[in-house]
Formats: C-alpha cells, sequence, structure tokens
C-alpha cells in the first residue's frame, strides 16, 4: 500500500506556490484610476538559484474592471498588465527590476523583491475611458510568467512546482 500511495503522490499535478494579495486599493486621480496593490511572497529555491545564475524572471500583474450585469455576461469596461523583469548582473552583482525603460538596481535580492512585492501609483484605467453608474468589480493578480523562461525551464515548470509561482484573483470593490 505504501508503495501505491507513493505512486499516487509521484502522479498528483504540481500545484504552483502562491502569491498571496495583501493590500489593493484603486483610487480616482486626475489621469483616471490608479491601483496600489501589496503582494507576499518568496521565491522558491530553484527560483533563486534560476535568477542567482543568470536567467531573468518575468512577472506579471494583471488587472481588469468588470461591469456586472444580471441580464448577460459580465462585460470587460478596463483591462491592463503590467510586465516586470528580474534579473542579475554578475559583473555588477546587482539585481536589476525593470519595467518598460525603467529599470532599478539592488544590492540583494531581498531588496529586488521588497520593490517587485509593491506596485504603486498604476493607471489601470484611463481619464477618456467612460464608466456608467452601473456595478463594477476589480481583479488583481500576479504570476511568475513561465513562457518566458528559457526553454529547458518551461519543461521544468511544466512538471515541477518549484518553478511556479502565481496568485489567485483577488476580487474587490
Amino acid at each position: 500500500i505504501g508503495g501505491l500511495l507513493a505512486l499516487l503522490l509521484a502522479a498528483a499535478p504540481a500545484h504552483s506556490q502562491e502569491i498571496e494579495v495583501r493590500e489593493v486599493a484603486l483610487r480616482s486621480v486626475e489621469e483616471g484610476l490608479a491601483l496600489d496593490v501589496d503582494f507576499g511572497f518568496e521565491l522558491t529555491p530553484r527560483l533563486a538559484e534560476v535568477v542567482a545564475n543568470g536567467v531573468p524572471l518575468y512577472f506579471s500583474v494583471e488587472f481588469e474592471l468588470m461591469r456586472r450585469r444580471w441580464y448577460w455576461f459580465d462585460e470587460t469596461a478596463a483591462s491592463q498588465r503590467l510586465s516586470l523583469r528580474l534579473s542579475y548582473h554578475a559583473l555588477s552583482r546587482q539585481y536589476r527590476l525593470s519595467t518598460g525603460l525603467l529599470q532599478q538596481s539592488f544590492p540583494t535580492l531581498e531588496e529586488a523583491l521588497n520593490v517587485l512585492k509593491r506596485v504603486r501609483n498604476w493607471l489601470v484605467v484611463d481619464r477618456t475611458v467612460r464608466l456608467s453608474d452601473a456595478d463594477y468589480e476589480a481583479a488583481v493578480r500576479m504570476r511568475l510568467d513561465t513562457a518566458l523562461l528559457p526553454k529547458p525551464f518551461q519543461l521544468s515548470a511544466l512538471t515541477g512546482r518549484d518553478l511556479q509561482l502565481e496568485s489567485p484573483w483577488k476580487r474587490f470593490i
């Protein structure tokens, strides 16, 4: 029976590590709606090793604003995606966190992760978007984008949980 249990556990699907959405706030600003969100997670030892060996990790923060409708499917009023790249540069011995053309350098992985876990003033809904007086629901999540890892790591991510990291959708408002 012990061998059968071990076989069943080995065949069970690998679940990803959880990212926790700790704090979330959607607020009105002059340009539209801005999102502040704090995430809680730790890199698995394997992910920390991967990034320390020079392989960049790509994180994706996704936002949706849905208009709820009782008579039909909910309508997507706004949708945004923020891509963050975490990398290590051996020559400078610095971790880099970048989004678009902006990048910051950090002496330790812990300091880079502290900034990665806090998204501030992210404009998710432009003021040109017309929002009616309807009932809206917002949702946010963060995940490690394993599709952007090198091919050997993508294969490992399919079979093992040590290269997966994501949060469920956090719904609010």
